[in-house]
């Protein structure tokens, strides 16, 4: 028999012709469950980046490999991540755009309100729709059956030492791989359950613009979200719990970016406390104290952006002594064994690094140590990150207050955009680079970007650090100009001037004076 969709997948909103693509692809209503194989070198449960890149990177070694999921392949990259709301943020940047034509020189017509341009949000969210239709066949079920995978739609948990249930199938494995995935962690705040709140889930399902829209959580999801629907031209309130955004970046960097979204027209309210939320005739109402003042808000529609919760229920993880926490997931070693030595894991059910490329490379961890007798070490990557509000921020490695927390001492180079040619044509001079280095030495330990492009810049950091490449060395890589990437070549510049002590041009002027 068929494969039935699940209920909640069969009504993705809307039904056009764009979510009938994506669900052919990544849940085929008809699709049939193989009959499995007498035992399998990978179970793998859970079909998102850091589970697909197991099952295919397993069975192109030639391992037989079986892939559960339980609700859409491609996880939430795909279907309500990374790909849905980088397609929104280039409609929203493009309308920004559009409105500083004129500091290009670029005249846009004016409507008769005084409106410069009209945001069809209808078909924003139309293109963002067709685009992740249009991506989905590289996550679809019958590719992954192509590359020898055996895909299974279905809950599965673990029965046994060596077996998964899955429908009414038993597939017995020789190692398993725990790769389910996170979900949005909604918080206890009185009256969220009785109202319709969005999450990331379900933002992409919208059709209309929201006149008025409120944030809760001003990380990466809520900073990227919240302007994105300002330039859009919603009326937004990003609601924090703690002082300013991103509370995990570097201070400088996030205020960069602060001063962006409140001037792209979002309403920052931190230091939120004492929230309640209820319905209202016209939406939902927001009530709460910001640096001791009072406020109260009314939204058409709420969207909770708070962080995320491992997939850890269902799983029986107890039956075969794998070791979970609600909050931090599955506890796994350096090697990403669980506390069950045949179980792996691999993405943000066990990590603290929730982003589709630590997914990525994690898997291929995973596939090293389950299927050979190596000992990949996951603390051996280097992990950069991205939010992609604009200006983007962009981290990898060390910060300064956790190398103050190590006992490591550092020196910080600095190179603003503003002095970056390339930036300055763009109309893009907001931010910096800023790189750590290893007191006294160009060894790259950490770096922070701010700037319109930052999440294409910090890939040249991250490989500099991954291959012990030093601030000495990126200075003798020449880089086109006018470019903006001259950035981090220019630190490497700055790096070497402080290299010529009092005693060193000295020794350089008796030089020239001698050779004169």
């Amino acid at each position: 028999m068929p494969h039935a969709l699940p209920p909640e997948f069969a009504s993705l909103l809307p039904r056009d012709p764009h979510n009938q693509r994506l669900v052919e692809a990544v849940h085929p209503a008809d699709w049939r469950n193989p009959t499995p194989a007498d035992r399998y070198h990978l179970v793998v449960f859970g079909g998102g980046t850091a589970g697909l890149v197991t099952a295919a990177g397993a069975a192109g070694l030639g391992a037989r490999v079986a892939l559960i999921e339980r609700e859409l392949l491609g996880g939430d990259c795909l279907n309500v991540g990374c790909v849905p709301s980088k397609a929104l943020i280039a409609a929203a940047r493009t309308a920004a755009l559009v409105r500083r034509a004129d500091e290009f020189g670029v005249s846009i017509a004016t409507s008769n309100n005084g409106e410069r341009l009209a945001v069809d949000f209808p078909a924003v969210m139309q293109r963002v729709r067709r685009l992740r239709a249009d991506i989905s066949p590289h996550d679809s079920a019958a590719r992954f059956r192509e590359l020898g995978v055996d895909v299974f739609f279905g809950a599965a948990a673990f029965s046994g030492q060596d077996t998964v249930e899955v429908g009414d199938a038993t597939l017995r494995f020789k190692r398993a791989v725990i790769a389910t995935g996170a979900r949005p962690a909604v918080p206890s705040i009185p009256g969220i359950d009785e109202v319709d709140y969005l999450t990331n889930e379900t933002l992409f399902s919208l059709t209309e613009l929201p006149r008025r829209l409120a944030v809760l959580g001003a990380g990466p999801i809520g900073c990227e979200m919240a302007q994105a629907f300002a330039r859009l031209g919603s009326e937004v309130c990003l609601v924090e719990s703690t002082h300013g955004i991103l509370p995990r970046e570097d201070r400088d960097a996030a205020d960069v970016v602060q001063q962006a979204i409140v001037r792209d027209g979002v309403r920052l309210l931190c230091c939120g406390k004492q929230m309640q939320v209820a319905r209202c005739d016209v939406g939902v109402r927001l009530t709460l104290e910001s640096h001791d003042v009072a406020h109260d808000v009314t939204v058409d529609r709420l969207l909770v952006a708070t962080g995320r919760a491992p997939n850890v229920d269902g799983l029986g993880l107890d039956v075969v002594g794998v070791e979970h926490d609600p909050k931090s997931g599955v506890k796994v070693n350096n090697r990403l064994q669980t506390t069950n030595p045949r179980i792996y894991a691999a993405g943000d059910v066990c990590s603290q690094y929730k982003f589709t490329h630590a997914a990525d490379f994690l898997a291929r961890t995973v596939i090293q140590n389950a299927l050979f007798p190596l000992k990949a070490k996951a603390s051996e990557l280097v992990i950069p990150w991205c939010t992609y509000t604009s200006p983007e921020l962009a981290h990898v490695g060390l910060t300064p207050q956790q190398a103050a927390d190590e006992g490591v001492e550092i020196d910080t180079l600095t190179q603003t955009m503003s002095e970056v040619d390339r930036a300055v044509l763009d109309g893009e001079e907001e931010g910096f680079v800023k790189v750590h280095v290893a007191a006294g030495t160009d060894r790259i330990l950490g770096a922070t970007v701010v700037a319109a492009h930052a999440g294409d810049l910090i890939g040249a950091v991250t490989l500099a650090m991954r291959n012990g490449i030093g601030l000495g060395r990126v200075a003798s890589t020449i880089h086109p100009y006018p470019t903006q990437a001259e950035a981090f070549r220019k630190l490497g510049d700055a790096y070497n001037r402080r290299r010529l002590t009092p005693a060193s041009q000295s020794l350089l002027r008796r030089w020239f004076r001698w050779t004169l």
